[in-house]
C-alpha cells in the first residue's frame, strides 16, 4: 500500500486531534457549569449535550447538511467569511465532529467536577486566588484523570465516525475521505486486502488508545490508595 493509500488515516488523525483540542477548551466551561449550576435549564442543556449518544449519526448528519448548505444562514455566513462551503469540506467535518463527540468530552469532565465539589475552590478563594487562578492551579490538576478520560474518549470516538462525516463531507480524497469511509469504499469495490489493512490499523490504534487510558487510570488508583 502506497503512502497515498494511507492518506485517509492521516486525515482522520488530524481531524481527531483538532476536534479533541477544541472540545477540551469548549467543553470545560460547559461541564463546569453543568456540575455546579442550579438552573432549571440544566436538564435541557444536559439532554441536548447527550443527544448524539442516542441519535442515529445519519439523522444528525442530515440536519447538519441542511444547516451547512450555502442557502442556509449558517452556510451562507461561512461562505461569505471564508469563501468556502461547509458542506463537503474539512471545516464542515470539524464542526460536525465537534457536535457528534461533544458528550464524550463533557460527561467525563462533568463527573470529575461534580466529584471534586466546591471545597477546594472555596479554600483557594479564601487565600485570595481569583476564580480562574483557582481553577487552573487547583481544580484542573485535581481533575486530571477526568481530562485524560475525556481526551482519550473524544479522540477515539472521532476516529471511528462514519455516518455524520459521510453525510456532511462525502468522499473527497485528501479533503473529507477519512479512514472509516475509505474502508467502506474498499469493501464496495471488493478490495478486501486494503479493507483488512485499514481496518487492522484502526483496530490496533483504537485498542492502544484505550489500553493506555485504562493503564494510566489503574496507576492513578494505586497511587490514590497509598
Amino acid at each position: 500500500m502506497s503512502p497515498g493509500d494511507l492518506a485517509p488515516l492521516w486525515l482522520t488523525l488530524r481531524l481527531a486531534a483538532l476536534v479533541t483540542a477544541i472540545l477540551m477548551l469548549l467543553g470545560t466551561p460547559l461541564a463546569w457549569w453543568l456540575a455546579h449550576t442550579r438552573s432549571r435549564l440544566a436538564p435541557v442543556v444536559e439532554a441536548l449535550t447527550a443527544l448524539p449518544l442516542v441519535l442515529p449519526p445519519t439523522v444528525l448528519g442530515f440536519y447538519l447538511l441542511l444547516a451547512f448548505n450555502p442557502s442556509a444562514p449558517l452556510g451562507q455566513f461561512w461562505l461569505s467569511v471564508t469563501g468556502n462551503t461547509l458542506t463537503f469540506s474539512f471545516g464542515g467535518l470539524v464542526i460536525a465532529s465537534l457536535l457528534y463527540s461533544l458528550p464524550f468530552t463533557v460527561q467525563p469532565l462533568q463527573a470529575a467536577f461534580t466529584t471534586l465539589g466546591r471545597a477546594p475552590m472555596e479554600a483557594a478563594a479564601s487565600l485570595s486566588a481569583s476564580p480562574l487562578d483557582a481553577f487552573l492551579t487547583v481544580a484542573a490538576p485535581l481533575c486530571l484523570r477526568g481530562y485524560l478520560t475525556a481526551a482519550v474518549l473524544t479522540f477515539a470516538h472521532t476516529l471511528g465516525e462514519f455516518g455524520v462525516v459521510l453525510m456532511v463531507g462525502g468522499n473527497i480524497p485528501g479533503e473529507t475521505r477519512v479512514i472509516s469511509i475509505a474502508i467502506y469504499e474498499e469493501v464496495e469495490t471488493l478490495d478486501y486486502g486494503a479493507a483488512h489493512l485499514l481496518s487492522g490499523i484502526l483496530l490496533a490504534l483504537s485498542f492502544a488508545i484505550l489500553l493506555a487510558l485504562y493503564w494510566l487510570n489503574g496507576r492513578h488508583r494505586k497511587r490514590a490508595r497509598r
